[in-house]
C-alpha cells in the first residue's frame, strides 16, 4: 500500500506517527509542509473527504496567533486559503493512501485498522 504521511518532523503527534509506521512495517514517504508546502490539490481532496473542520486545528499556536480578523466566518474556501498560507494549522499528521479516503490524526485503533 502506497502512503505518505503529511506533517511536520518535530511535531510530537507525528513522531509517534512515524514511530508506529516503523514498528508496523508500514513503508511510507514522509512530506514535511513546513519546508515542502502543502500541495493545493492534496489540501482541497483532503477537505472533500474529511471536512475542514477536521482538518482545521484551532487548538496549535499558529491558530491562536492569528487575528480575529483571521479567525472569524470560516468556510471551506476560507479555511483552505488559512491552511494553505500557515500549514501549522492542519491537524497532524494526514496520510493519504490509495484508497483516496485520508487519515487524520493518530489513533492508534484506526491506523491498525486502516493501515495494519
Amino acid at each position: 500500500m502506497a502512503v505518505t504521511l503529511y506533517g511536520i518532523p518535530n511535531c510530537d503527534t507525528v513522531k509517534k506517527a512515524r514511530k508506529w509506521l516503523d514498528v508496523n512495517a508500514v513503508a511510507y514517504d514522509f512530506h514535511d509542509y513546513k519546508k515542502a508546502g502543502v500541495p493545493a490539490d492534496a489540501l482541497a481532496a483532503w477537505v472533500d473527504a474529511r471536512g475542514w473542520e477536521t482538518l482545521l486545528n484551532r487548538r496549535g499556536t499558529t491558530f491562536r496567533k492569528l487575528s480575529d480578523a483571521d479567525k472569524e466566518d470560516l468556510d471551506a474556501a476560507r479555511a483552505i486559503r488559512l491552511m494553505m498560507a500557515h500549514p501549522s494549522t492542519i491537524k497532524r499528521p494526514v496520510v493519504e493512501t490509495a484508497t483516496g479516503d485520508p487519515i487524520v490524526g493518530f489513533d492508534e485503533d484506526e491506523w491498525a485498522r486502516r493501515l495494519g
